[in-house]
């Protein structure tokens, strides 16, 4: 009896689709994160040295974008280093509205990533060698590093950060 299947034979233990809401789920409690801040305390507030929370939110950004669209079709964007900048983003409202136009962007690349692409092992980034699975699930772990160092700011600012179950 055969105990280990092969990488193309393996089951998801969820569906895509699942995923996506799991997912999805994540960004809308980050993007209620963003939200809660004080415009002025969004770009600037920081604790023990970290990054204001916009920035950490542009990580996100930046991620998911290529990551969302490297998993679909295998081109994966070579990045020498993540500068992660704001650019022209200056407000609340400007970094949400990035924020949604990145949600269409997922929407739009996850039902072109096939079961088994899950399981190819590929360099995403052109630096990082993994399952697309486990690179996936590295966006989704950075998410929620980034989102739980905004809960500390926004208590640090005496603000109550969403309750993380509703997502």
């Amino acid at each position: 009896m055969e105990t280990q299947a092969t990488a193309t034979e393996q089951q998801l233990f969820i569906s895509t689709e699942a995923m996506l809401r799991h997912w999805q789920g994540h960004r809308n409690l980050t993007r209620r994160v963003i939200e809660a801040f004080p415009e002025d305390q969004l770009f600037s507030f920081s604790v023990g040295g970290m990054r204001p929370f916009a920035q950490l939110a542009m990580e996100i950004i930046d991620i998911a974008v290529p990551g969302v669209k490297g998993l679909a079709d295998g081109k994966w964007e070579k990045v020498e280093s993540f500068d992660h900048s704001l650019g022209s983003i200056k407000t609340k409202q400007q970094l949400l509205e990035l924020w949604d136009e990145t949600t269409k962007v997922i929407d739009e690349y996850w039902p072109q990533i096939s079961e088994e692409r899950f399981q190819q092992v590929e360099v995403a980034f052109g630096m990082y060698e993994n399952a697309n699975y486990a690179t996936f699930l590295y966006f989704l772990d950075n998410e929620i590093h980034h989102r739980a160092q905004g809960y500390v700011y926004l208590r640090a600012l005496g603000i109550e950060p969403p309750f993380f179950w509703e997502r």
